[in-house]
């Protein structure tokens, strides 16, 4: 049963995020048929952050309506949603219309704004949810969402998505003569087609919809924490309010004791301290970034760039499953590995800003180095928000709540920041991938 339960768990997780990060590795593909171009993936971004109005709507309704909120029939809806809208973007996708006096891809935006709909609520409705098993369970949860990320990248990957080769560059001179010049990035076609790719996430979607049903439907499972009272069911002080709730799935009552014993010892500012530690991890991770990972990359090369890429997407799970067997709930070790974690992300960051003529460019140890940053820095800062998802796991029910929430906002304060420095400003210059030389 316990090893159904961490399958069961996992793939809750998968399902958190597994729609907008397919999107997200399938864009090189949508590009060059979509009227906004390039401009497609700033058009993502944007959606996303509008999408964060369902996790605002669950906060408030737990705030100002507490226990009118059941998790549950949340999940189901959110799950089916993206299961349709995948479907219906494998089919779609291309379909356009005129939006004044511009074509815009206006199937393609609309679903997409319904998948950024379903993973961002999934903050705030899936990490609550799992109040309901033990807390071990959570990491299983937490292995799931980093899965979302890698299992897409890995199938894009199969698909060829952004394979490139580089080739010579053939002009014809004024006199009519024809010379070769500098290599030039030819990417090459993908080995399925794009809505092949969406019938996949779809099928991951449905996967994650019917291994939740069967949570649901496990008869441990039927006992949530619902207000009321009754045998069986103890007074739970969350964040200053008395929330009578049955005990969780697999707990005794000296499992609650224990927990609550644990619960005690963070003061407000500590509690202040993990939230703040929350927003900024998500925001680096999540946001800030992701949005120069091609410009940190790219102009060492492009098999940098995909080495990098996926290692770093196997770096996440890899250190959820780590924080299973080796965790370590010490603020003091959270903040330590944040400041360590967000000194790689400098590093990163700072090559970005030096594109497309970062340090060590001609050396191989340049393009080692900034594939270790990369893994490093996912690595470290997922194993922080494993330890901080446990922590705030023995705060309580509301506790996830919150944090789903603050996930949210570092990921949305981010983005708003990088946006402009990324698309107004043009503070990050791209790299050519097949010419490894700074421009004179």
């Amino acid at each position: 049963m316990a090893v159904i339960l961490h399958v069961l768990s996992c793939l809750l997780g998968l399902g958190s995020w597994v729609a907008i990060n397919g999107v997200w590795v399938e864009l090189p593909l949508l590009v060059p048929y979509t009227p906004e171009g390039w401009e497609l993936p700033s058009y993502l971004s944007l959606l996303i952050q509008f999408a964060n109005i369902g996790p605002l709507a669950v906060t408030l309704l737990h705030k100002f309506c507490p226990g009118r909120v059941r998790e549950g029939p949340v999940i189901s809806v959110i799950l089916a949603v993206g299961v349709v809208s995948c479907i219906l973007l494998a089919f779609l996708w291309q379909e356009t219309s005129w939006v004044g006096s511009s074509l815009r891809s206006t199937a393609l935006l609309c679903l997409i704004f319904f998948l950024s709909l379903v993973d961002c609520t999934s903050s705030v409705t899936f990490l609550p949810y799992m109040t309901r098993l033990r807390p071990d369970y959570l990491v299983s949860y937490f292995i799931g969402e980093g899965l979302s990320g890698l299992m897409p990248a890995l199938l894009a990957l199969v698909q060829g998505v952004g394979v490139l080769s580089c080739e010579p560059m053939n002009r014809t001179e004024p006199n009519g003569s024809h010379t070769t010049g500098n290599l030039t990035a030819v990417y090459q076609p993908a080995r399925f087609p794009a809505w092949g790719f969406f019938l996949f996430l779809a099928a991951m979607m449905g996967i994650c919809l019917i291994a939740f049903t069967i949570l649901q439907k496990m008869p441990k499972g039927e006992r949530h924490q619902e207000a009321g009272a009754g045998k069986g069911r103890v007074k739970e002080d969350v964040w200053g309010k008395g929330v009578e709730q049955k005990p969780m799935m697999g707990e005794d009552e000296d499992g609650m004791k224990k927990e609550k014993k644990e619960r005690a010892k963070y003061s407000i500012w500590e509690k202040v301290f993990i939230y703040l530690v929350l927003a900024w991890v998500n925001a680096l991770t999540n946001a800030v970034l992701p949005s120069v990972q091609t410009y940190s990359c790219m102009p060492y090369g492009g098999r940098i760039y995909h080495l990098a890429a996926t290692l770093a997407s196997i770096a996440n799970p890899l250190a959820c499953g780590i924080a299973m067997f080796l965790p370590n709930r010490s603020l003091l070790t959270v903040g330590g590995l944040t400041v360590i974690g967000s000194g790689i992300g400098s590093y990163i960051m700072a090559m970005a800003v030096l594109s497309p003529c970062p340090a060590l460019l001609q050396d191989h140890i340049g393009g080692t180095m900034i594939v270790v940053a990369w893994v490093l820095f996912v690595g470290v800062l997922s194993y922080v928000k494993v330890i901080i998802g446990v922590i705030l796991r023995g705060e309580g029910h509301s506790a996830l709540v919150w944090c789903g929430a603050v996930v949210q906002l570092g990921s949305m304060v981010g983005a708003l920041t990088m946006f402009p420095l990324v698309n107004v400003y043009v503070m990050f210059q791209s790299g050519d991938p097949c010419n490894q030389s700074c421009p004179q």
